[in-house]
């Protein structure tokens, strides 16, 4: 990766950093239903994907070179390193707190299996849908990091499965945060308590558990910091217990379950 390259790249991200953050929180009431928050995130991802070279080609084609291919590479292999920087940032947020978060028992553990959900509803409809073993890899999980690495182990990431869990990855990049930051401030207006929720928002993912958890601080602030610190903390057991709940349990389910649920959608596997 030429210096060059990186220093562009972390240029275009410092301004759509400001941009977004200028725009700053924006809170859409609805009523008796409660209040969409959308934070400063989602309008740089809603940017950043509007700079993409194809996009930004299309609508002003004199502009297609101010972020080309180059930066879109360079981004797939700065992104771990930010990764890193966001990792420290949640243990920093879950500390303080241990007394609180040890209080919990069991729960934030237990709550694994609820990622089973994602699998045990996404996997009939992906195969109605016309997916083949690319639904294993999509529906296993929330598909982020860990469960990217264990399927490209075990089946390659160019296998019907690799392509599945990649593009459930990509998607959740684009769309997940949006999705769930507003999920999220919807939620706070329900019966469940707020620690429950807050342990939903650790989802394996370091984007999507900021603009959920965030969204849910900010529809709760007498408890942010408790939301807080549950959340990242959930986010990390998931990124850690989540990994041994998909390789001794998702995926052994998810392949049972296609062999069933194929003879159904499918005329052949």
């Amino acid at each position: 990766m030429k210096e060059s390259v990186t220093l562009k790249l972390f240029g275009l991200l410092g301004i759509v950093s400001v941009i977004s953050e200028m725009m700053g929180t924006t809170i859409i009431p609805l009523g008796n239903i409660g209040k969409i928050i959308i934070l400063p995130m989602i309008f740089a991802m809603i940017i950043a994907v509007i700079f993409t070279p194809d996009a930004l080609g299309r609508i002003v084609p004199v502009l297609k070179n101010i972020c080309s291919e180059k930066e879109v590479k360079a981004s797939e292999e700065v992104i771990m390193l930010v990764l890193l920087l966001l990792g420290a940032k949640l243990g920093t947020s879950a500390g303080p707190n241990i007394i609180k978060l040890i209080e919990s028992g069991p729960a934030l553990v237990l709550q694994e299996f609820g990622n089973l959900g994602t699998m045990l509803i996404g996997l009939p409809i992906a195969l109605m849908l016309g997916m083949k073993r690319e639904a294993v890899g999509a529906t296993v999980s929330i598909c982020r990091e860990p469960t990217l690495g264990l399927v490209s182990e075990i089946y390659g990431i160019n296998s019907p499965e690799g392509l599945g869990v990649m593009g459930t990855y990509m998607v959740g990049n684009l769309f997940g945060t949006i999705f769930f930051g507003l999920l999220a401030s919807l939620a706070a207006n329900t019966n469940i308590h707020p620690y429950a929720l807050a342990m939903a928002c650790g989802m394996g993912s370091g984007s999507m558990m900021t603009a959920a958890s965030q969204s849910l601080a900010e529809s709760i602030p007498v408890m942010k910091e408790e939301i807080l610190a549950y959340a990242a903390t959930s986010n990390i057991l998931t990124n850690v217990t989540g990994l041994y709940m998909e390789l001794l349990i998702a995926l052994p389910v998810a392949n049972k379950l296609y062999k069933i649920y194929s003879k159904v959608f499918m005329k052949k596997n």
